[in-house]
């Protein structure tokens, strides 16, 4: 080989050299300086909310909601914030997590700031970064302030499982109730999945107590008084309702409201959460309950929690008042009645669609992954869309009940002034000939 080849060959060499060289060093260098779960950059609160930039609290839905925390005096969350909890992401694969931030108005092409604990905010980070999220920041002074924290107006009436358990323990608790609260299993019939195992010390509550055939709507005062006081039940007496699904518990709940039960709440997340949670069961029959003497008031104390069908026909006639039908879109639109002893299929013309589930006896609309409350924000929106707004009077309806009462609950937690179960339903609505039907599919503002 001539020289000059030799030469050639080796400048060659040298300069592939110098590339894989100069290479390998701008690859380090970006790879010392991409945003990762332990070098992602910080933003302060006024900085995110100056550049538009969405926030996102990578913390429980209880913490969100307003419970404080260890070593906390005020619970809450950042004013605007959104919830995307890191105890979700096992539940969802990304094709649902993708879903849910889309809910949530996040767009991976647009930066995003989280805060929580270290763990949690590291978590969400590495599986939005997944998702193609580019620009992660990480809130530097996040709830440092108290004027900027954000609650539900009645947070304490949605109960974690945790605080159920340190109740049960003993131990000092946040918005503890009074003396005597009693827990209350709710289910319909006779108490077979309470026997196999339950909450310790829970009461049992068949649903048949508090409402009955032929349309299922709520008994009579009378009986409703007879029934509260063999469970020991006063207007004075805490009680923490839940169920196999929250549904039961919110009938519960809507029906001891109206009745004049001062201190009435749910365990969010049912009997779920506190599986999840692995604290205690226990199997067998419930205890026997000390009746109580008297109610303490005339029921009902607030009857304006639930809508006969002169008023819900009567709301109709308002454009600020919503009936809001809490039903699956397939019921709503006419394709299912949704129960086997229900023969009418439709819905009420007028009525807005707030939301429903898989079929009558779900409502995951209304539910994070983990089958707590959906965060106010995103109910707030889910509701805007058909213009439900707390300005104006709201009665929620369903089938038979249940499904609305837990969306009157949830309404109720938010502060909303004027919210009812129309107790009666499509139910009751479908059963007169003379009352009108719509079908189809409907829009927002062509219901």
């Amino acid at each position: 080989m001539a020289l000059s080849s030799v030469f050639l060959s080796r400048q060659r060499i040298g300069q592939c050299m110098a590339l894989l060289i100069t290479g390998a060093c701008a690859w380090s260098a970006l790879a010392q300086t991409a945003p990762t779960a332990a070098t992602a950059p910080n933003i302060t609160v006024s900085d995110a909310l100056q550049q538009h930039i969405p926030l996102l609290d990578t913390r429980s839905s209880a913490a969100f909601n307003g419970w404080p925390q260890d070593g906390e005096t005020i619970g809450g969350h950042e004013r605007g914030a959104r919830n995307l909890s890191a105890s979700w992401l096992s539940l969802l694969d990304d094709a649902q997590l993708t879903h849910l931030l889309q809910q949530k108005k996040l767009d991976k092409s647009l930066p995003v700031a989280l805060y929580g604990t270290a763990p949690e905010v590291n978590a969400v980070r590495q599986r939005l970064q997944a998702l193609g999220f580019s620009t992660i920041y990480t809130l530097s002074d996040a709830l440092q302030d108290p004027s900027r924290r954000e609650s539900l107006a009645h947070y304490q009436a949605l109960v974690p499982a945790s605080w159920l358990a340190d109740l049960q323990a003993g131990k000092p608790v946040a918005n503890a109730p009074a003396k005597g609260w009693k827990v209350i299993e709710v289910e319909w019939g006779a108490p077979k999945a309470y026997l196999l195992g339950h909450i310790p010390k829970a009461g049992y509550m068949d649903t048949n107590t508090l409402e009955s055939e032929p349309l299922w709507n709520k008994v009579d005062n009378a009986s409703l008084e007879k029934m509260l006081l063999a469970q020991g039940i006063t207007t004075d007496t805490p009680v923490i309702l839940y169920g196999r699904q929250t549904m039961s518990a919110a009938r519960a709940a809507n029906i001891l409201m109206y009745a004049g039960v001062k201190d009435v709440r749910i365990l969010d997340g049912g009997w779920d959460a506190w599986q999840a949670g692995k604290y205690p069961t226990e199997m067998g029959l419930p205890a026997s309950v000390t009746p109580a003497k008297a109610f303490g008031a005339k029921i009902p104390v607030h009857p304006e929690y639930m809508t006969s069908l002169s008023q819900a026909k009567a709301l109709l006639k308002k454009p600020e008042n919503s009936l809001v039908s809490i039903r699956s879109w397939p019921e709503f639109i006419g394709e299912t009645s949704g129960y086997n002893y229900i023969k009418a299929k439709g819905d009420i013309p007028g009525a807005k669609w707030g939301g429903g589930g898989s079929d009558a006896y779900h409502v995951e609309d209304l539910h994070n992954p983990d089958g707590t409350m959906l965060s106010e924000p995103d109910l707030r929106d889910l509701w805007q869309k058909w213009q439900i707004e707390p300005t104006g009077e709201v009665a929620f309806y369903c089938g038979t009940g249940w499904r609305a009462s837990e969306a009157f609950f949830y309404a109720w937690a938010m502060g909303w002034p004027q919210v009812s179960v129309y107790d009666g339903g499509w139910y009751e609505w479908s059963l007169d000939p003379a009352n009108p039907i719509v079908t189809g599919e409907r829009q927002p503002g062509k219901s």
